[in-house]
């Protein structure tokens, strides 16, 4: 009796078993065969939202007027027109298409349009969609090949060394305001990270608790940026940042163009940078005096501090005109955080090229047209005399850093400020 209990026991098992697998089996089945749903699509409308960019800024009686477009596209509208003209004839992206129904794709206004608004506002991807009718991946999709374009197309220009002519005019403009030999300021900024990896953070995290990307600078009185050295991780100062930097690699090597400049009735042949404290004591940095003693140490103080700032303002501008360069970084790729950066700074040269003219304070046509002798000259670079070998480099490098020309350099700074300057304070 209890064996046959104990059979059927074992057969409602087996049976309970194998209809559990089958059942299994089968729905694993069916799930593999069903097909993935689709994106739901959006019928957007672009043509309204060209139409409407159109009559609201580009028609001839626009909806807005000029200093609305220039606050919103943080450039005049010839500016930006260039630039669209240039994406379009160049950038298979930005030129617009037919699709396979002969319907008319995104206009290159739409698609620059967007890419400038994030840049400006730092908005995410989707804040444009209501206005330009332009989905989020899409709207990414244009800030990623602006970038590159613009890189491309305008960095050559924007991004470029001083030739002679450009240094001549700084050196200038320097001479005007107290410093013979000096070209532009330096220093360094930090760009937050938010999305930095987690594996990284402890490389990017300094003080402030955040990481940051560095990027060093040089710029001149009309706020142009001459030089962008953008990618170190935050935990570096801004003498880290100097070692890594290819600031002096032309003048290493031979390829900067030759100056010579008189101090006091000394000359020299070292173009330099004025700097903040933490810079080396190098014939190329000037820096202030920290504990001025005396009437001309003050006023050399004064003078130097307040021409330093040109760095300063450019980097408040930069941030102010570019917002996503100011708010937290929110992209993954350091690459396209790179990109991002050196799009701003050309777009930045750029408006600076249209509108310096309405601001610059300082008049060089009196050295141009004879009136005036300068003290300083600019000479082309001859790569013939000196070859670029390892010996060469060594010696330039020696007399760049060197820190008795530095000090010799800095008294008769301090004695051409008192010169120039040292009666208006009499006063």
């Amino acid at each position: 009796m209890g064996d046959e209990v104990d059979r059927r026991l074992y057969a409602v098992l087996d049976e309970a078993v194998d209809e559990y697998i089958e059942d299994t089996f089968n729905n694993i089945v069916e799930n593999r065969t069903v097909k993935p749903k689709k994106c739901a699509y959006v019928e957007r409308n672009r043509e309204e939202g060209y139409n409407r960019l159109w009559n609201d800024y580009f028609r001839e009686d626009s909806t807005f007027p000029a200093h609305f477009f220039r606050r919103r596209f943080r450039m005049n509208k010839e500016v930006f027109l260039r630039i669209v003209n240039r994406l379009s004839e160049n950038v298979t992206f930005f030129q617009q298409r037919r699709d396979a129904v002969g319907r008319l794709g995104l206009s290159p206004l739409q698609k620059c349009t967007a890419a400038i608004r994030m840049l400006a506002y730092g908005c995410t991807a989707d804040a444009t969609d209501e206005y330009l009718r332009l989905g989020e991946s899409t709207t990414l999709s244009c800030l990623t090949n602006f970038t590159e374009s613009v890189i491309q197309l305008f960095g050559e220009e924007y991004l470029r060394r001083p030739t002679t002519e450009d240094l001549q005019r700084l050196l200038d403009i320097g001479e005007i305001r107290g410093f013979p030999g000096m070209v532009e300021s330096i220093d360094c900024m930090h760009w937050e990270w938010k999305n930095c990896p987690t594996a990284w953070k402890g490389q990017y995290t300094r003080g402030s608790g955040k990481p940051t990307i560095v990027l060093e600078a040089v710029a001149s009185q009309d706020l142009w940026i001459w030089h962008a050295f953008f990618g170190p991780p935050g935990t570096l100062n801004d003498i880290n940042v100097l070692d890594r930097s290819p600031i002096f690699d032309d003048i290493l090597q031979g390829r900067a163009p030759r100056v010579q400049y008189v101090v006091n009735g000394h000359q020299y042949d070292m173009a330099y940078y004025l700097t903040d404290g933490i810079y080396p004591k190098w014939s190329t940095f000037i820096q202030s005096i920290s504990l001025p003693q005396g009437p001309k140490a003050e006023l050399f103080a004064k003078v130097q501090e307040s021409t330093r700032k040109d760095v300063e303002r450019a980097f408040g501008v930069l941030q102010s005109r570019f917002a996503i360069v100011k708010n937290p970084a929110i992209l993954w790729d350091k690459k396209q955080i790179g990109m991002v950066m050196r799009t701003c700074i050309i777009l930045h040269n750029m408006v600076v090229e249209n509108e310096r003219n309405g601001y610059t304070q300082y008049d060089t046509s009196e050295f141009e047209e004879g009136t005036s002798t300068r003290s300083s000259n600019v000479d082309a670079p001859n790569t013939s005399e000196m070859p670029p070998n390892l010996a060469n480099m060594l010696l330039i490098r020696t007399h760049l850093r060197d820190r008795q020309l530095h000090e010799r350099l800095k008294n008769d700074l301090v004695e051409n400020i008192w010169n120039k300057f040292g009666n208006d304070e009499d006063e």
